[in-house]
């Protein structure tokens, strides 16, 4: 076991984990943050992405014991008070969502993307987005989440 220090959602974690336990694993199955999902363990799909000390990341492809002394934002960390962040709020308004699966690995990398190019082009948001998978909606709805999101000035 290796003890790993980090902060997850702006509460300090301290925790005795396995060398191997992926991160993902460690956020939903010991501190129960389930918004970050399972969804290809090959970082593929991009479901899992969380924020490493405020950059995207797929929680997947990265190792507990990496993320030590780490800030972790999940999906639920996004939310201030009660209030959705402005792409979550996106998203919800310009339905970019179906089934919900890759949602919050979307909005985890849109949020990244807008920090980075607060004004993205049509294509720098699908280029953006391209490792974050959705088999539902044909990204249509995603793009213009997107967009409507930097329209609100959400790169915070």
């Amino acid at each position: 076991m290796t003890r790993i220090n980090l902060t997850v959602d702006g509460a300090k974690v301290s925790d005795d984990v396995e060398p191997r336990m992926l991160l993902v694993q460690y956020l939903r199955e010991r501190l129960g943050k389930t918004g970050t999902v399972i969804g290809c363990d090959t970082s593929n799909c991009g479901a899992c992405t969380v924020h490493l000390d405020g950059t995207s990341v797929k929680s997947c492809n990265v190792l507990a014991v990496q993320a030590d002394g780490a800030e972790v934002t999940t999906i639920e960390g996004l939310a201030v008070n009660g209030e959705l962040h402005p792409v979550q709020a996106a998203f919800r308004e310009c339905h970019g969502l179906q089934c919900g699966f890759c949602t919050p690995g979307m909005i985890m990398q849109s949020v990244d993307l807008l920090k980075e190019n607060p004004h993205p082009s049509e294509e720098e948001i699908r280029l953006g987005l391209e490792g974050n998978l959705c088999r539902c909606t044909g990204y249509h709805n995603i793009v213009k989440s997107v967009q409507h999101a930097a329209g609100a000035g959400s790169a915070s």
